[in-house]
């Protein structure tokens, strides 16, 4: 049975760079917090507990701590608060997600409404909607926009989560356009994800069978399991080397392997490793 592993699996820049701040933080702190963890994944956030960084579920006093800020980014009033609560901030965002969020303000310092299509509880989305002075309209999916609340709106510019899918945001724009005049669009997918998924609209089509990486919690390997199952009905979401079953395998002949954004070399080493043995 051949394995083929996709090239753009595992670990984009912006979580690298945020895994690397937050040891080299550890490295020069010793009381380092985070409200949640640095990526969406477990194993990464174990290991980082592990080294001893805490994880908040809320914030308190400062004094002496360093406030670690995640790759998904943290809204105004996050930071400002950790500022005045006597944390000293390091700030791990992912540069492009830096780049929405500066996109996110200047769109509203002209007085357009900003609309984001994205998950609305997802840390990223809070992170961006949380820059804003006004309330954000938060559009997950062509069937489900509020249509209501963009009654009255003339101008808007549209920012997308990073880790969306890009054919769904070209639905939800067209749709807005039929209805707002002045409508600016800022493609901020990050490349990491446009490869990712460009590479997912062939791997489904040329193996038997997909296992796809990552946490439960990860968006954008959720988007990458939702493109593999279109394409490929026997694909597979799996976190662990636990969650692989033999039955999958029996007569595959080929078998295609990818990995989200925030899913470790390890990980995916280790499945590929008990696939072996499997068949």
């Amino acid at each position: 049975m051949k394995i083929n592993l996709a090239k753009s699996a595992g670990f984009c820049f912006g979580v690298k760079r945020a895994i690397d701040i937050a040891y080299k933080t550890l490295a020069c702190n010793k009381k380092v917090c985070m409200l949640g963890n640095i990526v969406h994944n477990e194993d990464v956030a174990r290991k980082l507990e592990k080294a001893g960084i805490k994880k908040l579920q809320r914030l308190s006093c400062g004094k002496n701590k360093t406030f670690l800020i995640r790759a998904h980014g943290a809204s105004l009033k996050i930071t400002n608060r950790a500022g005045k609560l006597g944390y000293k901030i390091i700030d791990a965002t992912c540069p492009m997600v830096k780049e929405i969020h500066k996109i996110a303000r200047g769109a509203e310092s002209l007085g357009r409404a900003v609309i984001v299509i994205g998950d609305k509880l997802h840390d990223e989305v809070q992170g961006i909607i949380g820059q804003l002075k006004k309330r954000a309209i938060v559009i997950e999916s062509a069937e489900h926009i509020p249509w209501g609340r963009l009654k009255k709106i003339k101008k808007a510019s549209v920012i997308v989560q990073s880790t969306q899918n890009s054919t769904k945001a070209v639905k939800i724009v067209g749709a807005l356009k039929t209805r707002i005049k002045d409508l600016e669009l800022f493609n901020t997918i990050c490349r990491p994800t446009r490869l990712k998924q460009l590479e997912m609209e062939n791997i489904p089509l040329e193996n038997e069978l997909m296992i796809i990486i990552g946490s439960k919690t990860s968006a954008n390997t959720k988007r990458l399991y939702e493109i593999s199952k279109s394409l490929n009905k026997s694909s597979y979401w799996v976190c662990s080397k636990k969650d692989l079953r033999t039955e999958w395998f029996k007569g595959v002949n080929s078998v295609g392997i990818t990995a989200g954004a925030s899913t470790p070399d390890d990980t995916t080493k280790e499945i590929i490793a008990s696939i072996k043995k499997i068949t």
